[in-house]
């Protein structure tokens, strides 16, 4: 019996709004996190790659997890947030505080990044992590960031772990490990697609659900994807995801977030799109793609 993991539906990895002089805007991020809810998420991640972590203050980082945590509450959706590090005795204590606030399901937490310590290393991390965060973790498995890859053997050791329950499977392609990852998931343990141009076919093949970049636009879309191919409806889903593949290739045209925030100021959701080096604007010409296949919300005045 594999009963369906905690962990499953669309959730969606919200941007970090700024102000034209790139102080974070927390109303702004505030409705983000209503919208995307209402729109039918499953939850929301907080300070992911998406949300620009890297060159958020750690005093601003507790105000976006703060806001990220009152929309949840207010939704009764559960709240997952980005722990990243390469010195686990360093993540070990983010586990913790995040712990102490009562208000996060889980961490999504990536191979420890550039030091690529290894398959035994990593599975290593993640054992101590488990044991001595006191937080529910999620495996970011995202190797063109890492710079680590993860067999299918090791996938399922770490899914064997009290505490990882489930996993972003990331890796840029649908191959061997995806198809045995996806074949004989461990119970309870949720494999969560994070590759937005494939999560079609992930989600036919087997995965539980996803972390998608891209639903920060059209969420209802992305949740009614997912839902599709859980209640079988194959051909309307094929449809669907053929579309929201193109929309998901144009908003990764450039460095994520950088079209998607373009696209959301477009329509008027956020109040600049601006980012934070070494993040560089998207181009008006990727942004004015992006948006016309995004919708009818974009104000198209302002990509002229």
């Amino acid at each position: 019996m594999n009963p369906d993991p905690i962990f499953n539906g669309l959730y969606v990895p919200l941007v970090t709004p700024f102000t034209t002089d790139l102080r974070l805007a927390p109303d702004a991020l505030a409705r983000l996190a209503d919208e995307a809810l209402s729109g039918g998420a499953s939850g929301l991640v907080a300070l992911g790659t998406t949300a620009e972590s890297a060159t958020l203050t750690a005093e601003e980082k507790q105000t976006v997890v703060r806001i990220c945590s009152a929309a949840c509450r207010a939704h009764s959706a559960p709240l997952i947030v980005g722990v990243g590090s390469n010195d686990t005795a360093a993540a070990i204590t983010s586990l913790r505080e995040l712990a102490a606030t009562g208000d996060v399901a889980a961490a999504l937490v990536p191979a420890p990044p550039y030091i690529r310590p290894g398959e035994a290393g990593t599975l290593a991390h993640f054992t101590a992590l488990a044991e001595h965060g006191g937080m529910p973790l999620i495996v970011y498995d995202i190797p063109y960031r890492t710079g680590q890859t993860l067999s299918a053997g090791t996938i399922a050791e770490l899914s064997r772990l009290p505490g990882v329950v489930g996993i972003k499977h990331a890796t840029g392609v649908i191959d061997a490990t995806t198809v045995e990852l996806l074949g004989a998931p461990q119970p309870g343990f949720a494999v969560l697609g994070g590759d937005d141009v494939v999560i079609s076919p992930l989600v036919a093949a087997g995965a539980h659900g996803g972390i998608i970049a891209s639903a920060n636009v059209r969420t209802a879309d992305y949740a009614e994807l997912i839902s599709l191919w859980r209640r079988g409806s194959a051909a309307t889903a094929r449809r669907l995801g053929a579309k929201l593949a193109r929309l998901s290739a144009a908003l990764f045209a450039e460095p994520n977030p950088t079209v998607i925030k373009g696209v959301l100021h477009a329509q008027e959701r956020i109040p600049s799109p601006a980012v934070r080096l070494p993040l560089l604007a998207a181009s008006t010409s990727t942004v004015r793609r992006a948006a016309l296949l995004a919708g009818s919300r974009t104000r198209h005045a302002s990509l002229a």
